[in-house]
């Protein structure tokens, strides 16, 4: 491998980080004077230009995509196409989160704030491509410290200042067990790359301390998808973050998160053939999972804000994925390398494309959602419930939007959430036979139900219930343009599910 190669594989990060210094210059040399909205607006078109300009590179650099699957590893410290459609769609994410940004004012600072999303965004790619346990850990720190520094950017705000310390102290004691993890993967096997590790252990056998090590590191990922019991950042960072910053840190840090764990997953399976299995670990995902669904249906029905319910509905979203997840895992660590057959290369293959649907759609759905919530609270001063009172009539269209994101996410026919949970639930069953998962999926189909619940308490207020104050709500047209093509995708992939499953069965074939 040469610079070049390096230089080619990661050219969508490049893209990125230089957008986020243009951002600055711009900012801060040519519009110091300038108005607001001028300054907001320009930093806004260069983050997303540099989104495009990402996206263009992910494309030119496919062909490296898939080095070290067959038996190259020149390329496996940084593989930047190994899980393409998740460094896609955290593109399309940041660039939905900076557009909504022009419908805030909680900072003046709008080129470092836009500097440090794509600098985030950056880590997050780096999360979903890296195959190599320290450069993962970069991409984490990277993603994780532009997080806390979003957390707290209303600085008028006691409840954003509170919630990104808790959100750094949590961060903190995730990343020392995720590196206390690390370091005993690399003690077991002398190796940072996850196909040489996987191998080592498949050639001699697990030990007692592999498994301490792979439950670290399932405690530093839970807490960057907020499961159960690594779930106590989430409803004080969604609440006290700034809007845009809380539609970002549902949406690409899940992404990003749940890409790591494929790619774990699907590195398992490259050394599965021909080399003895994998014992199963998928046990310890399948309890995290049933406990992230109870504990984040449960704990929503309690709520009154509406920002803290996404929070705890986020808790539950990343327990039906863990289920996936589990299911992934189950067939790489099959007892007998005889049990790895091809029949289980497609199933779990299905998995793996039910897994992605999943995240991009719920990542898709959770921004419009913050951006309606957004807009609301900026005009009410609070994110209650009783906030939305009326809204049909105050601004039917955020009022529609809000409709179908909410009966989406609680996975409402035909909108592309029952397709999500319809695909995954079926993934699972199909890979994963026993009465373990099929109790598990009866009981998240049973806690969807729980959570419809919640999600009407909110559109009753926005549709129901009469409003006290019938003063318009009035949006940017930037916002109202993305809110509703937001909404437009939403119905669209749900009423034609292929376009992003074919998409996504281009880089993960069903076999």
């Amino acid at each position: 491998m040469n610079y070049a190669d390096l230089f080619r594989v990661t050219l969508p990060e490049t893209a990125l980080e230089v957008a986020a210094l243009l951002v600055l210059i711009v900012d801060l040399a040519f519009l110091r004077k300038a108005a607001l909205k001028v300054r907001l607006a320009a930093a806004v078109v260069l983050g997303v230009a540099g989104c495009g300009a990402a996206l263009w590179a992910l494309q030119y650099s496919r062909v490296i995509w898939g080095f070290g699957l067959h038996g190259s590893h020149e390329l496996l410290l940084l593989n930047t196409f190994y899980v393409p459609p998740a460094q896609a769609g955290i593109l399309i994410l940041t660039a939905f989160t900076l557009l909504l940004l022009l419908d805030s004012s909680f900072t003046r600072h709008v080129g470092e704030y836009v500097a440090v999303v794509l600098m985030s965004a950056a880590g997050g790619m780096l999360i979903a491509a890296a195959q190599d346990l320290l450069v993962i850990f970069i991409g984490i720190e990277l993603l994780s410290l532009g997080l806390y520094i979003l957390t707290a950017f209303a600085k008028s705000s006691g409840k954003s200042a509170e919630a990104a310390i808790k959100y750094y102290l949590f961060g903190g004691m995730s990343a020392a067990f995720l590196l206390f993890g690390f370091s005993y993967f690399y003690g077991l096997t002398g190796s940072t790359n996850l196909h040489l590790i996987q191998q080592v252990i498949s050639s001699s056998g697990p030990s007692p301390l592999f498994y301490v090590a792979w439950i670290l590191v399932v405690a530093g990922l839970g807490f960057k998808v907020a499961a159960v019991p690594f779930h106590f950042w989430a409803p004080d960072t969604y609440e006290g973050a700034p809007a845009p910053a809380a539609a970002f840190i549902a949406s690409v840090s899940k992404v990003a998160s749940f890409a790591l764990l494929i790619s774990i997953g699907m590195s398992w399976m490259a050394t599965c053939d021909g080399a003895q299995p994998l014992p199963r670990l998928a046990g310890i995902l399948l309890v995290v999972a049933a406990a992230s669904m109870l504990v984040g249906n449960l704990a929503a029905l309690a709520q009154v804000s509406v920002r803290r319910l996404l929070a705890y509905s986020a808790i539950a979203h990343a327990g039906y994925i863990l289920l996936g997840i589990a299911s992934h895992v189950n067939f790489a660590g099959r007892e007998a390398p005889s049990d790895f057959s091809r029949a289980a290369q497609s199933s779990t293959f299905l998995s793996t494309n039910a897994v992605l649907f999943y995240v991009l759609t719920y990542g898709l759905t959770t921004v419009g959602a913050f951006g309606v919530v957004g807009v609301v609270e900026r005009a009410t001063g609070s994110d209650r419930m009783d906030s939305f009172l009326g809204l049909h009539r105050r601004n039917p269209v955020l009022a529609a939007v809000l409709l179908v994101l909410f009966l989406s996410l609680a996975g409402i026919p035909p909108l592309v959430g029952f397709w999500a949970k319809f695909n995954l639930f079926a993934a699972v069953l199909g890979v994963s036979a026993g009465p373990v998962p099929f109790a598990l999926v009866c009981l998240a189909v049973a806690l969807s139900a729980v959570s419809l619940y919640y999600y009407l308490q909110v559109l009753k207020r926005a549709y129901v219930m009469p409003g006290v104050d019938e003063t318009p709500i009035k949006a940017h047209p930037v916002t109202t343009v993305v809110l509703v093509a937001i909404a437009a995708a939403v119905v669209v992939l749900g009423c034609f599910p292929s376009l992003l499953q074919n998409w996504i069965s281009s880089f993960y074939p069903t076999l």
